[in-house]
């Protein structure tokens, strides 16, 4: 049905389309040239007042004269417009340039001729922009006593006046050319009803690429073509929330299995502790960051078994935390020649103390990655109204506009970046962490080059506490 209905749809709407324009194109051209010739007319009245003064009984007729010329030259060299005052006789007056005389064939005789019976030229023919070598000519009579004693004769080249029309007759062009879509969009409107169930089907491809595993397409109407492929597409849904359900499986597996290695380090490093003298810092430090680890670990499997676990929100000091994590990382930044410094203020926000120091380090470990020697990345911490901030700028390659609205994504990596190791989850889960506790996090171009991250945190309580 649309193969049929469109072509004939298109071919109308093009039919009236080229009826309004070729009218509406005649109609701007003739407005230009008539604002031209007003303005030229304008001209030739101005020259044609002074033009009363010079009177050949005058004592300074060559003054006058000599005046009038110098105002019909400067006319001449600003505007390159042949003008002259001429006498019934076909004298000169005044005229710049100075060797020009009145036209005698042609439309700027007729335009003197008329002006002689005492009003101004018609309208000269329409200029086209193909006609290079046209020219617009308008008299305008000079009347001293009630008697035409003269006439001002100005001979206009049309270039700017072509250029004029054929820039508006482009802009006709692509109006109708944006009309021409409208009218295929409308076409392809008309025809949409045709298509509806694979509407459909594409609203629920869209649900479950955005995670909404659990949509169908409800096979009930359509053509049987269309209800067998929705039966299809539901299958296939089944199919791929089955492996994610496995996927979520093996990593829930994977974190059990890796959380028994890590409670024996553990234990060894408690054991370890008793042999050293109390309070040694390294191995407090060893204990803490071990710890950590493993609640890490706990993270990651709950948000194997949820996409949005539940957060164990607190209020947290995050520039303490920015500091700590700055500590930690400074001793890498180093050794790859690499300046990792830091402006930090105290900031309580609601966060999950753990989620957010691993978001922290995932970010200053990619800044590290791609920031070359010499280089620097800062951390920034700042205060809003509503939200706190912390800004992560490196000095590295950066990523086109096209790269940046894809960064972030699972298992997305530049392919510039392919050699830098890296598995291209670690900004999705950071996004997912913080989304988890009512933050978000961006990216950005940071001038001169390289990324800005910039994560966002709340400062107020999560409702229910």
């Amino acid at each position: 049905m649309r193969t049929r209905l469109l072509p004939l749809l298109i071919v109308l709407m093009a039919g009236v389309l080229l009826a309004l324009g070729f009218p509406l194109a005649a109609s701007l051209a003739a407005s230009e040239q008539q604002r031209v010739v007003v303005d030229r007319l304008d001209d030739a009245a101005r020259f044609a007042a002074l033009a009363q003064f010079v009177r050949e009984t005058d004592p300074g007729l060559d003054e006058r004269r000599a005046t009038l010329g110098g105002e019909l030259a400067s006319y001449h060299d600003v505007y390159g417009i042949r003008t002259g005052i001429f006498y019934r006789n076909n004298r000169s007056m005044a005229a710049a340039p100075e060797d020009w005389v009145v036209p005698y064939q042609g439309e700027g005789r007729r335009a003197f001729q008329e002006a002689l019976l005492g009003r101004r030229s018609h309208d000269p023919p329409q200029v086209w922009p193909w006609q290079d070598e046209a020219r617009l000519t308008i008299a305008s009579p000079v009347v001293r006593d009630g008697d035409v004693v003269a006439v001002v004769v100005t001979d206009s080249p049309t270039g700017q006046l072509r250029s004029q029309i054929l820039r508006g007759w482009l802009i006709i062009v692509a109006g109708e050319f944006a009309a021409m879509l409208l009218a295929v969009g409308a076409a392809f409107r008309l025809t949409g009803w045709v298509l509806r169930p694979v509407r459909v089907l594409d609203a629920v491809t869209h649900d479950i690429a955005t995670g909404r595993m659990k949509s169908r397409v409800a096979a009930a109407g359509g053509p049987p073509e269309l209800r067998r492929l929705a039966h299809s597409f539901n299958e296939m849904a089944d199919n791929v929330e089955d492996v994610l359900e496995q996927q979520r499986a093996f990593v829930a597996d994977a974190s059990h299995q890796l959380r028994n290695p890590l409670s024996a380090l553990l234990l060894r490093i408690e054991l370890l502790a008793l042999e050293l003298p109390e309070g040694n810092e390294e191995i407090a430090s060893v204990r803490t960051e071990g710890k950590r680890l493993a609640q890490v670990l706990d993270d990651l499997l709950d948000l194997a078994l949820a996409e949005h676990a539940d957060a164990d929100l607190r209020l947290t000091d995050i520039g303490a935390m920015a500091s700590e994590r700055i500590a930690a990382w400074r001793p890498l930044a180093e050794e790859k020649g690499v300046r990792l410094s830091g402006e930090v203020r105290a900031a309580a926000a609601w966060v999950d103390p753990v989620a957010f120091s691993s978001v922290l380090d995932a970010v200053v470990d990619n800044a590290l990655k791609f920031t070359p020697v010499g280089e620097q990345v800062t951390l920034a911490v700042s205060l809003g109204a509503e939200t706190c901030t912390i800004v992560v700028a490196d000095g590295g390659p950066g990523l086109t506009r096209e790269e940046l609205d894809r960064v972030g994504d699972r298992f997305w990596r530049s392919g510039r970046h392919q050699n830098v190791n890296g598995s291209g989850l670690g900004l999705s889960i950071c996004r997912t962490l913080l989304a988890a506790g009512g933050g978000s996090i961006g990216f950005a171009p940071n001038e001169p080059h390289g990324l800005r991250v910039t994560v966002t945190v709340p400062r107020t309580a999560p409702q229910g506490r």
